[in-house]
Order: C-alpha cells, then sequence, then structure tokens
C-alpha cells in the first residue's frame, strides 16, 4: 500500500475494523516515513453476469432502485427497501461464488418482496417473468394466494 502523501510503500496498519454491512473492511493506516494517517477499504467484488454476457460489480442501490419503482404508490418506507437490498445482497454473498446471473439477482428479489408487500411483487414479477397475458397474472395470484396458505 503506498502513501497518498509520500508515495513511500512503507505503511502499517493502525486500526482494523468491519463495516456494518460485514461484506468490508476498513483499515487505518500509518506511514512509517511521513508518519500521516490514511484509510483504506477492502471489499470482495461480487459481478453480476448481465443477459448480454457482460459483467458489472454487484450494486445493491441497483436492486434497491428497481425495487423501490415496484413499490410507487405503495406505504412503504425507505428503510424496508434498504434492508431488503441488505437481504438480497447476503442472499447472494452466502453462495460463496464470485459471479452471478442477472437472472438469479432477481430471482433473489421475489420472495423478500412477496413479504413486504404483495402488490410490489406482482408489479416486479409481471416485468421480470415477462408476463404476457391475463392467465400469467392468474397463475401468480394463485401462487400467492398458495404462499399465504402455507405460512
Amino acid at each position: 500500500m503506498h502513501c497518498p502523501f509520500c508515495q513511500s510503500e512503507d505503511t502499517k496498519v493502525v486500526d482494523t475494523r468491519v463495516s456494518e454491512d460485514g461484506y468490508s473492511i476498513r483499515r487505518r493506516r500509518e506511514c512509517v516515513v511521513c508518519s500521516k494517517r490514511f484509510t483504506t477499504q477492502e471489499s470482495m467484488v461480487l459481478m453480476v453476469v448481465k443477459r448480454d454476457g457482460s459483467s458489472e460489480p454487484f450494486n445493491r442501490e441497483k436492486v434497491v432502485s428497481g425495487v423501490r419503482k415496484a413499490c410507487k404508490g405503495r406505504p412503504i418506507e425507505e428503510e424496508l427497501l434498504k434492508q431488503l437490498g441488505i437481504h438480497v445482497e447476503r442472499d447472494l454473498r452466502s453462495r460463496g461464488v464470485a459471479e452471478v446471473k442477472a437472472e438469479e439477482v432477481g430471482l433473489a428479489i421475489l420472495e423478500p418482496l412477496r413479504l413486504l408487500d404483495e402488490v410490489a411483487y406482482m408489479r416486479f414479477a409481471s416485468v421480470y417473468q415477462h408476463f404476457n397475458s391475463l392467465e400469467d397474472y392468474s397463475k401468480a395470484i394463485d401462487q400467492l394466494h398458495a404462499a399465504r396458505l402455507h405460512e
């Protein structure tokens, strides 16, 4: 690690802390040469493979943004959307893989969104699962009813 002040490679770690979400580590470092301190952040990058084959780093805010659109006009607090994003990220990271398909991200959103708000779930599912007919909606509603009976 190079000191951002004097460019020396001789630095030492003074303090290490795990971030609130548990997926990154914050290190406080001190340069042995100039004695200035600076902070670094380390995290494992979870990659999402998109439908076109390209990859991009997982972005929890993109999950929250997509769910927020499905929840438009619904009585859902922003904090609950953030918690859903954290839940989805934990689910994906717990799989122990470096890459997930975009489809897996969408599937990971469906169940926690169903538990949060069934109307938002239907909106999200209709776009994500490409509903094309009333029968598609009818099947999804029947599945919601069946899920309620099993809770």
